[in-house]
């Protein structure tokens, strides 16, 4: 539904005293866009900042006899409330009303009608919206418990692996509980739509690493540097991801130039190293074979160059039946 907003708000302003319609317009912003303060307005009457909050307080009090032309405005935005859960997170609120220019007009309409409630930002939630204190608690009760079980498994999920992972969120309205997480600064949504904690790398990338990181995540194999250079954009030189690679140890140099996340099972070290820990770990002399496909199944590297590190006497033997095994130190 199309509302003139602009229009809307200033009729009510028209049987103003000037001095009294100055403060709602500067108040609310509804012509620089930006709301005033009491006491920078109070600076520019030379008068305190009690006082202008009475000369407000008065005019809306002029105001409210003719809300009565306008119940149809207020209707909309209750209705369009509803449909989110009796809530919504301020700027998508205002979003789905008008165009950005009309926002100072529905943040002084809604503010005028005592059935919604605004709740302005905190370190836990954005600035919203409500018709339904109940719904409210609800959303902070979803919020808090999600963020707790998403911290005890550690990884993100889809709206939908939501629902059906967590039982009880199966009786809300998916579009409720959308409006719910979207007020949160504690759980976020990503550019793939997975919802997780803020601060983990996979919903809110800072770095180059982070950005590194969900790459692999995305493509779930291991990649040379340059083609994560080239999957992060134009922001990633080529050597800077080398770099950050090497310095990360989420990450593992696991061929020439090829990377793969070590939460993948893959071990640290040089191809010795994986020998050494392949027979370690087997506790028995193995074939050259033997040793081939399990050090493949970690390195990306030819079979010669396996053979020709498993030649060095100074790491390992090999036994007269043609298996190896490791020096002792």
């Amino acid at each position: 539904m199309n509302f003139n907003y602009q229009k809307i708000a200033f009729n009510l302003l028209n049987d103003l005293p000037p001095r009294q319609k100055e403060v709602i317009v500067r108040r609310f912003g509804l012509e620089s866009g930006q709301r005033e303060t009491l006491e920078s307005i109070g600076k520019n009457f030379g008068l305190t900042r009690e006082r202008v909050r009475q000369i407000e307080e008065n005019a809306i009090l002029k105001i409210k006899p003719q809300l009565k032309k306008i119940e149809n405005v207020f209707q909309y935005f209750q209705e369009e409330l509803k449909k989110s859960g009796n809530l919504r997170k301020e700027d998508v609120f205002f979003s789905l009303l008008a165009k950005e220019e009309q926002f100072p007009y529905i943040f002084f309409l809604l503010s005028l009608n005592n059935n919604f409630q605004r709740f302005v930002e905190t370190k836990e939630t954005y600035s919203l919206w409500t018709i339904n204190l109940d719904s409210l608690n609800l959303a902070k009760k979803i919020i808090n418990d999600l963020s707790k079980k998403l911290r005890e498994i550690g990884k993100p999920f889809s709206l939908e692996e939501l629902i059906s992972f967590f039982n009880h969120l199966s009786k809300i309205k998916k579009e409720h509980l959308v409006s719910y997480l979207e007020i949160s600064k504690i759980i976020q949504k990503n550019q793939e739509g997975l919802y997780g904690l803020k601060d983990w790398p996979e919903i809110n990338p800072r770095n180059i690493r982070d950005k590194a990181y969900l790459i692999f995540k995305k493509e779930q194999k291991p990649l040379h540097f340059s083609q994560v250079a080239q999957l992060i954009g134009s922001d990633a030189l080529v050597q800077t991801v080398h770099n950050e690679l090497i310095k990360d140890p989420r990450f593992v140099l696991v061929g020439r130039g090829l990377y793969a996340l070590k939460e993948w099972g893959y071990e640290e070290g040089f191809v010795k190293d994986i020998i050494f820990k392949v027979l370690r770990e087997a506790k028995r002399p193995l074939t050259k074979e033997e040793i081939i496909n399990e050090v493949l199944k970690q390195r990306f590297v030819k079979k010669s160059t396996i053979l020709l590190n498993l030649s060095n006497k100074k790491y390992f033997l090999k036994l007269s039946e043609g298996k190896y095994t490791f020096q002792k130190a």
